[in-house]
């Protein structure tokens, strides 16, 4: 069981001189046993230049928010991000060139406006062991603490689900078309921070419906 308490503790214990971060770390979390329809949820989804953190770079992130069991579509932000290396092979998946990033806003500025958005909610990805790995690394360089924060994957909620039924898992089918598909939700097309954002936040409801409904789902039952 995820404890909100540790975390909590560990927020407050870290010295920070940054205002972004040092608000962040101050906003109150809640708690466990708070049910899914009080949350608030920002679902995160960002596009890199490679799979491997310490030697990829942020090109995108696309974040929107969910408030009482709802997608809340008009707070939803999408933010390109300027690389140092270029977007090289990895244009191929997510389709934006170098030319698509003149212009862009620094990380610096778009971790400072993540974190404003980001403070007291509950964080959301579909596997976020790569997205985390990402911003922790972010985090670290900019503010010289990691990203502590309560983190729920809609990767493992399903992984966890089907595992109820069967003993294995064929391959594939935890990605986030699949996962969405027996929800009977529509495809998107994939690979765009904003977009696959909003189709984690759609799975994340759906998984909450099927899974109790908005008042029988606790943030304790999604962090497990």
């Amino acid at each position: 069981m995820f404890d909100m308490w540790w975390l909590a503790l560990k927020r407050r214990r870290l010295n920070v001189d940054q205002p972004a971060m040092r608000s962040f770390l101050e906003a109150p979390l809640p708690s466990a046993n708070s049910r899914f329809g009080e949350l608030e949820f920002l679902v995160v989804d960002l596009e890199t230049t490679s799979l491997d953190a310490d030697n990829g770079e942020v090109v995108s992130i696309g974040w929107v928010p969910v408030k009482s069991g709802s997608i809340q579509l008009a707070d939803a932000e999408h933010h390109f991000s300027k690389v140092d290396a270029g977007v090289g092979q990895s244009a191929v998946i997510h389709h934006i060139r170098d030319s698509e990033l003149h212009g862009a806003a620094s990380v610096t500025a778009i971790m400072s406006r993540f974190l404003a958005v980001a403070a007291g909610k509950v964080l959301v990805f579909h596997h976020a062991e790569l997205d985390m790995a990402f911003l922790n690394r972010l985090s670290k360089k900019l503010y010289s603490v990691p990203l502590l924060a309560p983190i729920v994957d809609t990767l493992q909620l399903e992984r966890r689900r089907l595992l109820r039924k069967e003993s294995a898992l064929a391959p594939g089918v935890l990605r986030l078309h699949r996962c969405r598909q027996r929800y009977n939700l529509p495809d998107y097309p994939g690979h765009d921070a904003l977009t696959d954002a909003i189709a984690t936040a759609e799975l994340l409801v759906a998984w909450a419906v099927f899974s109790g409904g908005k008042r029988g789902v606790s943030l304790a039952d999604c962090l497990a």
